[in-house]
């Protein structure tokens, strides 16, 4: 198969060079790094990234394809993917998709060949900045001017766009390599009292859902505009507040909601949530340079 150029044009004016996979077409988002060595299909459809174009810092991206289970979503979010190597033949018992041909199914333009770290780099120095990827147009200022011509991620409202429409009673834990996702009722009938927990989706990850059922939790997932009133009126025992893409400050409802159910249920928030919950409690919160995009282990010291 021949290979057809893209660029990657960013704000500041420094331009990219390299070959286009996925989509082929042009898109723009706040350009991001992820520093996980693995995962890049959670990534690709975590909510959190609306609005963002993805580089991943590990080399070689596509190795293991995709499959239905690992997903975090419906559907991936990001805006376009940029990689050192893109790998267009998968070789994992469980893959039903190239990466290729599960980017070009959504309509997300990737490009690879070009100097991830050299870019990590310069995101790190001086900040995640808008960028657009093309494989159709290759005139260089154009690009730049298109780039910085991007609405910037701060006081948008991502979440309305990424939220679920319906109230969702969720079912499945965690994963069993013989059986799959293991169903709610597995896990209900080793506790006790069931508690009822009910998760505001600002974009959720479907993994999180599965550990709050996989510790006997019974839960039901409602939009994020969800009122504060009928969040209490299913007397839950307790609210979590999901991570999700943009500024906390951009969805001045859901700052309103937490303010009303503060003090009446526990409420725990993660990510944007506790973001939110912050803003809720007369917080301030301000945008980082580049973020926080990779994998987290937590150690425990029993020395």
């Amino acid at each position: 198969m021949s290979e057809r150029k893209a660029i990657l044009a960013l704000a500041d004016g420094t331009v990219y060079h390299g070959t286009a996979f996925g989509h082929i077409g042009e898109s723009g988002g706040e350009v991001v790094f992820n520093t996980g060595m693995t995962g890049y299909q959670e990534v690709l459809t975590d909510p959190s990234y609306k609005g963002q174009m993805v580089t991943m810092t590990c080399p070689e991206i596509g190795n293991t394809g995709i499959n239905p289970d690992d997903v975090e979503s419906s559907r991936p979010w990001v805006e376009g993917f940029i990689v050192r190597e893109a790998w267009r033949l998968p070789s994992n018992w469980r893959h039903v998709e190239s990466l290729d041909g599960y980017l070009r199914r959504y309509h997300i333009s990737g490009i690879s060949g070009i100097d991830t770290r050299a870019l990590t780099r310069r995101l790190r120095d001086g900040g995640s900045q808008a960028g657009i990827i093309s494989s159709v147009d290759f005139e260089e200022k154009r690009l730049v001017e298109k780039a910085k011509g991007l609405p910037p991620i701060v006081g948008r409202d991502l979440v309305r766009e990424v939220t679920s429409n319906r109230e969702t009673r969720w079912e499945s834990g965690d994963w069993d390599l013989v059986k799959g996702y293991l169903p709610a009722a597995e896990y209900r009938s080793r506790f006790g009292r069931v508690p009822k927990v009910i998760a505001v989706d600002y974009g959720i990850k479907q993994n999180i859902l599965r550990m709050l059922v996989s510790h006997g939790m019974e839960v039901t997932l409602v939009p994020s505009e969800t009122s504060a009133s009928a969040i209490l009126a299913r007397r839950p025992d307790g609210v979590f507040l999901s991570n999700g893409p943009g500024d906390p400050e951009g969805v001045p409802y859901a700052i309103d909601n937490v303010r009303e159910l503060l003090g009446k249920v526990p409420i725990f928030g993660i990510c944007l949530g506790h973001q939110i919950m912050g803003l809720a409690l007369g917080g301030k919160t301000f945008k980082l340079l580049f973020g926080h995009h990779g994998l987290n282990q937590p150690v425990k010291d029993l020395a």
